[in-house]
C-alpha cells in the first residue's frame, strides 16, 4: 500500500473512531455539567490522534490515554476504543516494553479519574473503569499488533532471502560462464602459445635469431593464458595472483616494441597510494589502447604518458597511426570497456582522431574521494 492510501486510511480510522466516541457520549444517560464541553473536546481529541498513530505510535498512545483519563474524570462513562487502537499500532511497531508499562498505567488511573468526577462511589468507580477499558480488551489488541508485527518481520526475512537466493544463482551463473569461458580461450590460446615456443626453439636450436613478432607472439600467449587464470581466480575470490596495476605498465610497453613498435613511456608527478580500482583501470586502458594501436592504427610510433596528480590520475596514450582527423572513432567493444571502466569510477574519458593524424586516448581517473 502506498503511502497516499495509507494516510487516506489512518485519517478514516481516525473520524471513524472520534465520530463514535462523540456518539457514545451524545446518548450517555448523564446529567450536564460543567465538563461537557471539555469531555467531548477529549472524547475528539483521542479518537483524531490516531491520525499520526504510525508515525509517532508511542505519543499517540499517551495522548489517547490521557484522553481516556480525562473524559473518564469528566464524567463520561465511555470505553477507551482510541487507546485500544493506539495500544494496537504500538505493539505492531515493537513497543512491547513502553505498552504494557502505559497499559498497567491505564488500568490504575481510569478509576481514580471515575472518582474525581464525584458521580460514582468506590465500587461503581471501578466497575466504570473495567467496562471502559477491560483486561481482555487490552491483551486482544495487543495481540493482533504482535501477530501482524510478527507477519511483516517474516514477510521482509522471505524477501531478503529470496533476494539473497536470486544473487547467489546469478554469481554461480556467472562463475560458470567464466569457466566455460577460460577453458574454451585457454585451449585455443595454448594452441598459439605452444606452436610459438616450438618455432622459437627450432629457431634456436638452428642458431638462428627468432623473428622478434614470434617472440611477441610467444609472450602474449603467455599473458593472455595468465590473465585468464586471475580473471577466473577474482571470481573465485582468490587473491593468490591479484589483477595487474601500474606497476606493469613497463611490460606492456616492452611487449608493443616487440613487435616492432617504437613505443616510449613516460611518468611524470610524485606517485601515491592509489585505490586498486584506479590502479586497474589505468592498466587496463594502456593495454587496450596499445592494443588497438598493433591491430588497428598500422602505426610505426606510440606514446604512453601517466601523469600522477594531486586529486587526478592522467593516463594518455598516443599513436601516430593513418586515423585522420575528421575520421569518427569506431565505437568498438575494447573502446566501449575502456568508457564503462572510466564512468564508474567518476572520471573522464576522451578518445579521437589526432589533427596531426593518429589517434589519443586519454582518460582522468579521480583518486581523492575513493581512497
Amino acid at each position: 500500500m502506498g503511502r497516499g492510501r495509507i494516510g487516506v486510511s489512518d485519517s478514516v480510522v481516525a473520524v471513524g473512531v472520534a465520530a463514535i466516541l462523540l456518539v457514545t457520549g451524545l446518548s450517555g444517560q448523564r446529567s450536564a455539567t460543567s465538563l461537557d464541553l471539555p469531555g467531548y473536546a477529549l472524547l475528539a481529541a483521542g479518537g483524531l490522534a490516531l491520525v499520526a498513530r504510525r508515525r509517532a505510535p508511542v505519543a499517540v498512545m499517551a495522548v489517547t490515554g490521557l484522553c481516556a483519563v480525562g473524559h473518564q474524570a469528566a464524567g463520561f462513562d465511555v470505553p477507551a476504543v482510541a487507546y485500544l487502537f493506539a495500544v494496537y499500532g504500538a505493539v505492531r511497531a515493537g513497543h512491547r516494553t513502553v505498552t504494557v508499562a502505559a497499559s498497567v498505567i491505564m488500568l490504575g488511573a481510569l478509576p481514580l479519574a471515575a472518582m474525581a468526577s464525584g458521580l460514582h462511589d468506590t465500587g461503581e468507580a471501578f466497575a466504570q473503569a473495567r467496562g471502559a477499558l477491560e483486561l481482555a480488551w487490552l491483551i486482544a489488541a495487543g495481540a493482533a499488533g504482535e501477530a501482524l508485527r510478527q507477519a511483516e518481520r517474516r514477510a521482509d526475512e522471505a524477501e531478503r532471502t529470496r533476494e539473497e537466493t536470486a544473487r547467489r544463482r546469478a554469481d554461480e551463473e556467472r562463475l560458470h560462464i567464466a569457466r566455460e569461458l577460460h577453458d574454451s580461450l585457454t585451449h585455443q590460446i595454448s594452441v598459439i602459445k605452444v606452436q610459438a615456443e616450438v618455432a622459437v626453439h627450432l629457431a634456436q636450436k638452428r642458431g638462428e635469431q627468432p623473428p622478434e613478432a614470434l617472440l611477441a607472439i610467444r609472450d602474449a600467449g603467455r599473458e593472455a593464458a595468465r590473465e585468464l587464470r586471475a580473471t577466473l581466480e577474482v571470481l573465485r575470490d582468490d587473491d593468490r595472483n591479484p589483477p595487474r596495476g601500474l606497476d606493469q605498465v613497463p611490460e606492456l610497453v616492452q611487449r608493443a616494441r616487440m613487435t616492432g613498435l617504437d613505443a616510449k613511456l613516460t611518468i611524470e608527478g610524485r606517485r601515491s597510494d592509489l585505490p586498486a580500482a584506479v590502479d586497474r583501470t589505468a592498466y587496463r586502458i594502456v593495454q587496450e589502447s596499445l592494443t588497438n594501436v598493433a591491430r588497428h592504427a598500422a602505426a610505426a610510433s606510440a606514446s604512453v604518458r601517466i601523469d600522477y596528480r594531486p586529486d587526478t590520475l592522467l593516463i594518455r596514450v598516443e599513436d601516430d597511426g593513418g586515423t585522420a582527423s575528421d575520421t569518427p572513432p569506431a565505437p568498438g567493444v575494447g573502446l566501449l570497456g575502456m568508457r564503462e571502466r572510466v564512468t564508474a569510477l567518476g572520471g573522464h574519458l576522451t578518445a579521437a582522431p589526432r589533427r596531426e593524424g593518429g589517434f589519443t586516448v586519454q582518460a582522468e581517473l579521480p583518486v581523492d574521494q575513493l581512497s
